[in-house]
């Protein structure tokens, strides 16, 4: 099937991809998922099509297939590579038969994937990756040995948030009095950690009163459908103008209900997702935040290490030991890997710097269109009941009349 999406700039401005005087872009289409195997082999694969003036790629459009594991590879390898920069999150793997190949779940799913790589795509560093280059050109053959590869990184999605567990254990070893901790303490870094953690708060309470507004509007549809099947029974058992009326009435309440489950899926698709991917995407810097922390942990440990071996050193020195000279390399060897580790420690906090301001942007114009589509929606769906009871009460008062 072909694509006729424009391409999009690194900016997200829509761009010809035969304009000489076209901006560098990458733009990426998750599509045409389709359900292979069967039992607990089944899995879904993907058309993941991109287009590109970028130098580095191999052409202006490519199409390769996708299985969701290989999403879940470049995620990882992201992940580990980029420390201190917010990975965007993946929709979760289903592991419920029924719910993992219905037709909502797929598109759900689809939508998000497709979100995840053009997050990627639109980023000034995760862009450049090489690991990105393969998930969107490599083909399938290459991209299983890939994925198959021992890389001493993640093996399965659940381990991606086992390092943020992992550190609140430590912190409540801690306070146990188990094991001392080693935390940074800045005012800057506690901010940070502050809004996160009230952030996923909000998120999480906005999705959840989302998603019983999705249950209420297809329970509504419901019962309108029902209460209209029954009004047009009533209506067959009267005679005029009577029996016109209440079949009327009944037919209204039939296209109501369509009204309101489609209504049901555009707040499911469109509002309650968005919040839900939001959630996810807290979760995710949360991971960095813990990465964050075992880097100033190591920094701390190897600068105090340093330290010892310079105060043994010197020592040595002034007693004329002949282990000087296996001292001073011990020395160098630490105080190198000490120094690399502050550099790590230094380049993940510059980085979130950065990633927190670009996340607070992506939020507010992204939460802001999932509202405003919210809201039109619910004034569509007003407007829209509010007319057709309205165009039935001349035939009601007629009726009641006669």
């Amino acid at each position: 099937m072909e694509s006729t999406e424009q391409p999009r700039s690194i900016s997200g401005s829509m761009q010809s991809p035969r304009s000489p005087s076209s901006q560098p872009y990458l733009s990426v289409s998750v599509t045409d998922p389709v359900k292979l195997g069967n039992g607990v082999q089944a899995y879904i694969s993907y058309r993941v099509i991109t287009k590109t003036n970028l130098p580095e790629y191999q052409g202006p459009e490519k199409i390769v297939i996708r299985r969701y594991s290989d999403f879940v590879w470049l995620r990882d390898r992201l992940f580990e590579k980029y420390k201190g920069i917010f990975i965007p999150p993946l929709p979760e793997k289903s592991a419920v038969e029924k719910f993992r190949f219905s037709a909502e779940f797929i598109e759900m799913r689809r939508a998000a994937l497709d979100i995840f790589v053009n997050r990627i795509a639109l980023h000034p560093e995760l862009r450049q990756s090489e690991d990105l280059r393969t998930f969107l050109q490599a083909d399938e053959e290459t991209m299983d040995r890939f994925r198959f590869q021992e890389t001493g990184i993640f093996k399965k999605p659940a381990d991606f948030m086992q390092m943020f567990r992992d550190v609140q254990s430590k912190v409540s070893d801690a306070v146990l009095g188990k094991e001392k901790p080693v935390e940074e303490t800045t005012a800057a870094y506690e901010k940070l950690k502050h809004y996160i953690f009230e952030l996923e708060n909000h998120l999480a309470e906005a999705q959840k009163h989302a998603y019983r507004l999705v249950k209420r509007h297809r329970e509504l549809g419901q019962s309108l459908l029902d209460f209209g099947k029954a009004v047009k029974l009533l209506g067959a058992c009267e005679g005029e103008p009577t029996g016109k009326a209440f079949s009327d009435l009944g037919t209204k309440s039939e296209l109501l209900s369509i009204k309101l489950q489609k209504e049901a899926q555009q707040v499911l698709m469109n509002f309650e997702e968005p919040l839900k991917d939001y959630v996810r995407y807290v979760q995710s810097i949360k991971a960095t935040i813990a990465e964050r922390g075992t880097a100033f942990k190591q920094h701390c440990e190897l600068a105090e290490t340093t330290k010892l071996k310079e105060i043994n050193l010197d020592k040595l020195m002034l007693t004329r030991s002949d282990k000087v000279g296996e001292a001073e390399i011990e020395y160098r060897e630490i105080k190198a890997e000490s120094e690399e580790a502050t550099r790590k420690f230094e380049r993940i906090v510059n980085r979130m710097e950065d990633e927190i301001v670009r996340f607070q942007e992506q939020k507010t114009e992204e939460m802001g269109v999932a509202f405003h589509q919210f809201a039109k929606g619910q004034a569509r769906l007003a407007n829209s009941i509010a007319d057709a009871w309205r165009s039935l009460l001349p035939k009601l008062e007629a009726s009641s009349a006669v």
